[in-house]
């Protein structure tokens, strides 16, 4: 898949963590049916590699669908066997160069300048700024889009509404979003609830700048 395009064009990034993995399966499906093109499974819910496995045979296999957390060679090559479409890592490591090497897109866990080109020389499709929120919100990004203008940056931790309009307003290619867009639905909770919660973020990015 062209995860900078998918990026660039939808601008939202589910990510589903659930300790139900039935309920974590419903939550991709419902995502989907409610025009989330981008959603991750992380690696550390439950039974993730079945949820990717059950959710790319529902989706079929031109809907993209990542695998979040991805820490090792060995997550990797297990998200890639699972159907993921793309990778997404919380930090740099031997996930991001095998993922690579597997021809999966990776979005990579970056913070510091440094990491960005470390990133880079991984393979990385993508930069994820992790965790968003501690390392100084919209400003901080700016920040970093001063020496590194062409790069693809998607902030992860602590973005809601109101943070993914500012992010992407301070320049981010799109948004990372967990439980402010998920809540409790990968754990059992409702899903009506949740469908509310992803129209009102895809008006968001919608209407960000």
């Amino acid at each position: 898949m062209d995860l900078k395009a998918a990026l660039a064009a939808h601008r939202l990034l589910a990510i589903v963590r659930g300790a139900d993995a039935d309920a974590a399966l419903r939550t991709v499906l419902t995502l989907a049916e409610e025009g989330v093109e981008l959603i991750e499974v992380s690696l550390t819910g439950a039974d993730a590699l079945g949820v990717i496995e059950r959710a790319r045979e529902a989706l079929g296999p031109d809907r993209p669908l990542g695998a979040g957390t991805v820490l090792s060679a060995d997550d990797a090559r297990a998200a890639h066997r699972a159907g993921a479409d793309f990778a997404v890592t919380p930090a740099l490591g031997d996930g991001v160069s095998t993922a690579a090497e597997l021809g999966m897109p990776v979005l990579a866990g970056v913070l510091t300048p440094t990491e960005i080109l470390t990133a880079r020389t991984l393979g990385a499709t993508a930069l994820k700024v992790f965790p968003a929120a501690r390392a100084g919100g919209p400003d901080y990004l700016r920040a970093l889009r001063g020496p590194f203008p062409h790069d693809l940056f998607v902030p992860v931790g602590g973005v809601d509404a109101s943070a993914a309009r500012a992010y992407l307003t301070a320049g981010a290619t799109a948004v990372g979003v967990g439980s402010p867009l998920v809540g409790d639905a990968a754990d059992g909770g409702s899903l009506a609830a949740l469908r509310e919660r992803a129209r009102a973020f895809r008006a968001v990015v919608r209407e960000a700048p």
